[in-house]
């Protein structure tokens, strides 16, 4: 009876357990697994870390249906949560970014950009690599 009873009060703390050395990620979404394709605010595990695009805070990229002298480029503020730290950080396509000890890259954004066509933030799909 007595084993029973250290059972009983020890099954509730076991849900609650933290895994060492995992983030914490406060979303809602479920994490995303590595080489996904995520829309803003859905987080993707990239090996020791869960990033997750905040926002699109510039999208200069030239559109596909027009010849433009520089190819532009997009910035997507992007918080990146390791094990016991946090950090936003705005990203550039193609462009790694190291913190802790772990390289961060985004390594694409879609859609293309069109002149007949306005992206919207749902739009926006992402894929990161690194690690």
């Amino acid at each position: 009876m007595k084993h029973a009873l250290l059972f009983a009060a020890a099954l509730p703390l076991s849900a609650c357990a933290v895994v060492p050395n995992s983030p914490i990620v406060d979303s809602s979404y479920e994490v995303a697994q590595q080489g996904s394709t995520v829309g803003l605010l859905r987080p993707v595990q990239l090996g020791r870390v869960v990033v997750t695009p905040m926002r699109v805070t510039e999208d200069s990229r030239c559109p596909v249906d027009v010849q433009c002298v520089q190819a532009g480029r997009v910035v997507v503020e992007t918080r990146i949560d390791g094990a016991g730290w946090r950090q936003t950080q705005p990203l550039v396509v193609g462009e790694p970014h190291t913190v802790r000890g772990v390289t961060v890259t985004l390594a694409e954004v879609t859609p293309a950009r069109r002149t007949d066509t306005r992206i919207t933030s749902a739009d926006y799909r992402f894929r990161f690599a690194g690690e």
